[in-house]
């Protein structure tokens, strides 16, 4: 079984949610027999295809960008030699420029689309492109979304919803670092024995200047991990309200990223709208055993994070309301310890890496079977036709 997926950006260009998702898939459907191949776009200049986790990495040059939707003329005619030797296509969205490329490429193999969010912010680009989204959409196998919570709140994913289903992300704890003690003693040192925890690329959607009103007034120590197109004014806010207990972190590697989940007493993600259709950073604290504190947006956040389950869940934009459940978790170690032990039982009830892999795997084989069959159906309906005159 072959698959290829396609995305906008993979590693090591970029190392968001999507990414994660990616290459936790590859990781897993490999081990059951899958040979992934992902096509993506990169900046950089050697592009030569590369393994990575057991799957091949092909890259082709992002020529430009309309409205952050990069595009590729050199993708077209990869995605059309690609997809030719794949068993599956499995494309990545929202990426407008992936449902063009469908086309031009003339993809015709069995198609399967994860739906990671509905597109939010371009209202005025979303009008042009919603003709083209609808075709495409029309036009693939199945459409997966990563939550029940998200498939019945996304008008697009209600539209489809005879082609839709639900296969939740999962993560594979083995495959993130093992923290030498040094390393946490480095951090322990840093932070005190106590603090609570973002992770993610700083963007308008992450509600991060509400956490920063939130934090205005207490002396929790907060560590944001992270990079991204709001970093400046993020700082600039927190210069302004004086934050004091507050660390920006920046990037970091993977060692470190696991050195502060292990360390932190929750995580905090005061993400606020629904391009937040997940929260991988909330599931990595649910796998290290973390209490969460998230907002109610109708998408995935709380589908990790069940309120007074396995944290607190807040309304969207209210400072007043994250600052309260900060005070409720820090006041309260019981009901923290608690919450994040339930946490941990959540995951690994619904949220592993080989969960989601199995599912997809099911799912890819159900759909060459189903081309296989209509093709057979095809061949036998021809063979019957009575002669022409």
């Amino acid at each position: 079984m072959r698959v290829l997926h396609f995305y906008k950006t993979y590693y090591p260009d970029s190392v968001g949610g999507i990414e994660q998702v990616i290459r936790q898939l590859c990781v897993g459907t490999t081990r059951l027999g899958v040979s992934n191949t992902v096509l993506s776009l990169s900046r950089q200049k050697n592009l030569a295809p590369f393994q990575f986790d057991g799957h091949t990495v092909v890259r082709a040059p992002l020529n430009f960008e309309i409205a952050s939707n990069g595009c590729s003329l050199q993708a077209l005619g990869a995605l059309a030699r690609l997809a030719r030797e794949a068993d599956v296509v499995h494309y990545h969205f929202p990426w407008p420029f992936m449902d063009l490329a469908h086309f031009l490429a003339r993809v015709n193999k069995p198609t399967v689309v994860s739906y990671h969010s509905d597109i939010v912010r371009q209202k005025r680009w979303l009008r042009l492109y919603q003709p083209l989204k609808y075709r495409f959409f029309d036009s693939v196998d199945t459409i997966v979304a990563a939550s029940p919570n998200y498939l019945a709140s996304s008008p697009v994913l209600q539209r489809y919803r005879d082609k839709a289903r639900v296969i939740t992300y999962g993560l594979d704890k083995s495959t993130y670092p093992n923290v030498e003690p040094c390393r946490l003693a480095h951090w322990r040192a840093k932070l005190g024995p106590k603090f609570f925890l973002f992770v993610g690329v700083l963007r308008y959607y992450k509600g991060l200047s509400f956490l920063l009103e939130a934090a205005k007034g207490l002396d929790y120590p907060i560590v944001i991990v992270g990079t991204g197109p709001e970093e400046m004014a993020l700082k600039e806010q927190a210069a302004r309200l004086g934050l004091k207990h507050l660390m920006f972190a920046g990037a970091l590697d993977e060692a470190d990223k696991a050195a502060l989940l292990s360390l932190c007493y929750g995580m905090v993600f005061p993400s606020h709208l629904r391009s937040e259709a997940f929260g991988i950073s909330l599931l990595e604290a649910a796998m290290y055993g973390k209490p969460m504190i998230s907002c109610e947006i109708g998408t995935g956040t709380t589908y990790i994070n069940l309120a007074d389950e396995t944290g607190l869940v807040v309304p969207p934009s209210d400072p007043a309301a994250l600052r309260a459940a900060m005070q409720v978790l820090w006041n309260d170690p019981e009901l923290a310890r608690r919450m994040g032990a339930r946490a941990e039982q959540r995951y690994h009830a619904l949220f592993t890496s080989e969960q989601m892999a199995a599912n997809y795997t099911d799912l890819y084989r159900e759909l060459v079977a189903r081309r296989a069959t209509a093709n057979a159906g095809g061949r036998v309906g021809l063979a019957g036709l009575p002669p022409t005159r």
